[in-house]
Formats: C-alpha cells, sequence, structure tokens
C-alpha cells in the first residue's frame, strides 16, 4: 500500500514578528514495514532548511526566518510504503521474559524504561493499575507478556473515553485518569507509563493514521496520531493503538518515536514578538494500491482547523510549538 500524506501548518499573528526559528519533524520513517520513497518540505516566507537525524533516528527540519513577518506556513509532502506487517502469533510464552530480559541487557534500552515528562508513575496511575488488573511485579513473570500488552490496550481503551479538546497538550496524564477522557496522547501516555513499570521498554510514536471511508476509529480525521511501541523477544518494536483498541499496522504511518510528546512535536521553535498566535492544521493521508503521482499543493488551505495560543508579551524570544493535540 502506497500513501501521499499532505501535512500544512500555518502560524498567524496579531502583529509582526521579526524572528522564527524553529525544528519540525514530518518526515516518515523508514524502517521496519514502511519506506519514505519521497518528501518534500516548504517554507513560508522562503528560509534555507537543513536536516539532520537526531539520536533515535528521527528525521529533523530546522531553519530560521529572520525579516518580519505576519504568518508562516510549513508545508510538507511525503510519499510512503508501508508493506502489510506479520501475523502475530497467540502466544511468546512466559519464559519470553527471560529473553527479554537478555536484549534488554544487550542494547540501550534505559530511557524507555524510565519515567519520562509526560509519562511518569502518580497515585492514580497506581490506583488505575490495579482496577484494571495490572499484575504486581512479583506475579507479572507468570504471565504471557504479549497477551498481557493486548489485555492492557483493551482495557485502557474500555476505561477512557475519547473526547477531542478534553485535555491540553502539555496536560499530565492524571488529568485523563481523573475524568475518565482524553485524545490519543494522553492514552498513548498512561499506556506507556504502564508498559514501563512493567519492566517492558515502551516508546510513544508520532505519525498519521489513515481513515476509511467506513473507518469506525477515533482519532480526528486530518490530525496527527499517536500510539506506542513497545519491545518484546523475537517480535521487535510492537505497535499498540490503545485510542483504537487494536495492533498498529499498515494503516498507521509512523513520523518520529521518542520517550513521549515532548521528544517528537511536529513543531517546535520560538519567535520574538509581543503577539497573539493563532494554529491553522491540516492533515491529508490519501492511498493508492501503487505510486501516485508526486504533487505538492501549497495553496490549498481550506478546511484549516485551528486552534488560539495567547502569547504572554515580551520582547524576547518567546515559546512557540504546535499546541494541536496529537488526537
Amino acid at each position: 500500500m502506497f500513501y501521499t500524506i499532505r501535512h500544512s501548518t500555518k502560524f498567524r499573528y496579531s502583529g509582526p514578528v521579526s524572528e522564527s526559528t524553529m525544528e519540525v519533524r514530518m518526515q516518515p520513517r523508514s524502517d521496519g514495514t514502511q519506506r519514505c520513497l519521497s518528501f518534500q518540505f516548504n517554507v513560508q516566507p522562503r528560509a534555507r532548511v537543513h536536516s539532520y537525524r537526531d539520536y533515535l533516528g528521527n528525521s529533523v527540519h530546522h531553519f530560521d526566518v529572520p525579516g518580519n513577518h505576519r504568518q508562516l506556513t510549513l508545508s510538507a509532502e511525503a510519499l510512503v510504503e508501508a508493506q502489510p506487517d506479520p501475523v502475530l502469533p497467540d502466544s511468546i510464552g512466559p519464559e519470553a521474559w527471560a529473553s527479554l530480559d537478555e536484549l534488554i541487557t544487550g542494547g540501550d534500552f534505559i530511557e524507555m524504561l524510565m519515567p519520562s515528562q509526560f509519562a511518569q508513575p502518580s497515585d492514580l496511575l497506581e490506583q488505575f493499575a490495579d482496577e484494571i488488573g495490572v499484575p504486581a511485579r512479583g506475579e507479572v513473570r507468570q504471565c504471557d507478556p504479549l497477551a498481557l500488552l493486548l489485555r492492557l490496550n483493551t482495557a485502557l481503551n474500555a476505561a477512557i473515553a475519547y473526547a477531542p479538546k478534553s485535555t491540553r497538550v502539555d496536560s499530565p496524564i492524571d488529568h485523563a485518569l481523573e475524568s475518565r477522557q482524553g485524545v490519543c496522547q494522553d492514552y498513548a501516555h498512561i499506556l506507556i507509563a504502564l508498559v514501563r513499570e512493567l519492566g517492558i521498554p515502551c516508546r510513544y510514536v508520532s505519525g498519521y493514521l489513515f481513515h476509511s471511508a467506513n473507518d469506525k476509529s477515533f482519532s480526528a480525521d486530518g490530525a496527527t496520531h499517536a500510539w506506542v511501541e513497545a519491545l518484546l523477544p523475537e517480535l521487535g518494536w510492537l505497535g499498540l493503538d490503545p485510542t483504537n483498541n487494536m495492533v498498529a499496522g499498515q494503516r498507521h504511518i509512523r513520523t518520529a518515536v521518542g520517550r513521549d510528546y515532548a521528544d517528537v512535536p511536529p513543531t517546535k521553535g520560538v519567535f520574538k514578538g509581543s503577539v497573539d498566535s493563532q494554529l491553522l492544521v491540516k492533515v491529508n493521508v490519501v492511498p493508492s494500491d501503487s505510486p501516485p503521482p508526486f504533487e505538492t499543493d501549497l495553496a490549498h488551505l481550506e478546511d484549516w482547523s485551528s486552534s488560539t495560543q495567547q502569547e504572554s508579551p515580551s520582547a524576547d524570544l518567546i515559546a512557540q510549538q504546535q499546541q494541536q493535540q496529537q488526537q
């Protein structure tokens, strides 16, 4: 299956800003069952764009717009080939824990085992773990780790209601645990915190989910999506989408991986000016059975979703991060 992904972001300012500096993570990864065949990235006002790979293998584009401007438009287009995922076994057995220990010992997975900014243990998380039947440390190794992860994915989906705008982009997991509402970002952070407590490396995945005509999946069509990957012996990084109670598959297009959302926001940067800003975002994922013509439409900005960010007045550089929650 081939996908063309168009991801456009526009920042509008209430007055002129004198400089914008930003880094962007929008280029899909080429690993596992996914290959990014081509990628184009454009900035208006025009700027020289540089790129590099971060230590987790994510493609990062960064730029600086030094002159005065009242809006900033970013347009990314990618062509991705996604192979069918291998069929999961029914079980890998409790003995897989010993193999997982060897795998962890032989690799550098400590960051995906430790708490991170948005995936922190808490009293509410501990109560939630008891509620959904997460086994205690002394009992967990009697379970099949694959079956356990699938059960947690299902239990989390059932316990938290999908509710757009019920939390903020920077909300701790306790907000969703207390209200029992959240978006994909919250589901991912809760599952990461639960899985790491079991001693299984787990990481956050930022990307896109293709919505078919009859698709009943949660997560907003026209927005970015998030899920998790947990490391298991023989299977490698297993993708789990608790928002939709599914194993991540061919419809999930991976852009970046990290400890949590803080590592992989689609855009992150600063601007200089004492203004209010408005964020407009549009995502479009189009599938085909063969590679489609590669075209970039930078002017197609209708049907944007919008989010307003109020900035406190300051003459210094002001943090500017995409405030669209991953839905």
